[in-house]
């Protein structure tokens, strides 16, 4: 019987990096849609026959839809289970994938605002994956591997966006949206086949040293909101970079695209890299409150540094949007981690949640206050605005950790 028991034990402990990969996957699958789209956006345009305005508003709607959705299904995570809320999430998302290839893709008739409710309603749907996978990782890891775990969930956001925009664009351009739409939706139903075959629910309900639900649900508890509040704060600075790095090179300095694309990239492979690193201290006993504070005044100060370097050689400038970038990529894994241990292994949904209402909220932001903030200010007062989000997060992250 103890040699069964132990079997067991043994099997399980290897099964926690199948959950992890199943939940990279899901994670992946929806980032290559969520970083597809926008970057399609110029051949978006064309095709569908979109002002400059309606594309704004067509590729807001998608950040939208996640932060008005992320909440509930973390709340429906925490009743239904990562299975069952990713099988359902990634397959209703497979589903309009393919219906917007048969019936809205360009020469259906499709208007703007068919269109844009389409892409929120692919957003709303996808946004199953973060709770749902978030919480798995959760349950099958004890405390001294979650930060680890949960930081390698969370560089599939940039992984699963290098994915889509390397083949969305070329797909759209080439083939047609139809072809494009086709490929995301077999790129969930792939993670929902994966997570029917290899995701469960842990036996016990969570890993060792997780927190059972207890005490008063994390939507209201003043902590879960700040630290939440404080991620919403620090990805301005993100989505400003990736967003703006472009468009601020080509107007104010005259560049092409080659700087503005190395200085993307630097950013999101270093933060997925950075969130990795963040995530082993974490798991060595760095505090990982004190580690989300450390980085938001990192990126306060590289932000900083791209305000004062805005008209300075064009390489110091790059090198200070791409550094500021790449932080305010790497504080993820670990805030997400802490949120999901201070509400504990049955509420960790709901926690996950929340701070991804934040985080997608404050994306659907800022690409509407920077453009406004323009109207009456030069570059630099954008990227000190940029540096002074993250400066705004310090005091907002609960000082103790309970570990």
């Amino acid at each position: 019987m103890a040699t069964l028991v132990a079997g067991e034990a043994r099997s399980a402990s290897r099964h926690r990096w199948v959950v992890l990969a199943v939940g990279v996957g899901a994670q992946a699958s929806f980032s290559a849609m969520f970083s597809g789209l926008p970057v399609a956006g110029v051949v978006m345009r064309a095709d569908y026959r979109l002002s400059t305005a309606g594309l704004g508003l067509v590729l807001g709607c998608l950040s939208l839809g996640v932060a008005t959705c992320d909440l509930l299904w973390g709340m429906l995570t925490d009743r239904l289970g990562d299975r069952r809320t990713l099988i359902t999430g990634l397959t209703a998302t497979g589903a309009l994938l393919a219906l917007m290839a048969a019936v809205a893709a360009p020469g259906d008739g499709v208007g703007t605002a068919m269109l844009a409710g389409c892409v929120f309603a692919l957003g709303a749907l996808g946004a199953s994956v973060n709770s749902a996978s978030g919480r798995a990782v959760m349950t099958w890891f004890a405390d001294g591997e979650r930060g680890l775990a949960m930081s390698v969930r969370q560089a599939a956001i940039p992984a699963g966006g290098a994915v889509g925009v390397a083949l969305v664009p070329w797909l759209a351009g080439t083939y047609g949206f139809r072809a494009a739409y086709l490929a995301l939706a077999l790129l969930c139903l792939l993670s929902v086949a994966a997570t029917w075959r290899w995701l469960h629910e842990h036996d016990g309900g969570a890993a060792p040293g997780a927190r059972p639900a207890a005490g008063p649900s994390p939507l209201r508890r003043p902590d879960v909101w700040r630290l939440a509040l404080a991620g919403g704060l620090l990805t301005v600075p993100q989505f400003a970079v990736l967003t703006f790095t472009g468009i601020f090179l080509h107007d104010a300095r005259g560049q092409g695209t080659l700087l503005a694309g190395l200085a993307v990239i630097v950013a999101q492979v270093g933060g997925g890299a950075a969130r990795i690193g963040t995530g082993l201290l974490s798991d060595r006993g760095r505090d990982r409150r004190v580690l989300v504070r450390i980085i938001a005044l990192a990126t306060a100060v590289a932000m900083a540094g791209a305000a004062v370097l805005t008209s300075a050689p064009v390489a110091l400038t790059v090198a200070a949007l791409a550094l500021g970038g790449l932080l305010a990529n790497a504080w993820h894994g670990v805030l997400y981690t802490e949120a999901a241990v201070m509400a504990g292994a049955g509420r960790a949904g709901s926690a996950l949640g929340l701070a991804g209402t934040t985080l997608f909220g404050a994306a659907f932001v800022t690409p509407l206050v920077v453009p406004a903030l323009l109207e009456v200010a030069p570059w630099e007062a954008v990227w000190a605005f940029a540096a002074l989000t993250p400066l705004l997060a310090v005091p907002l992250v609960p000082a103790r950790a309970r570990r």
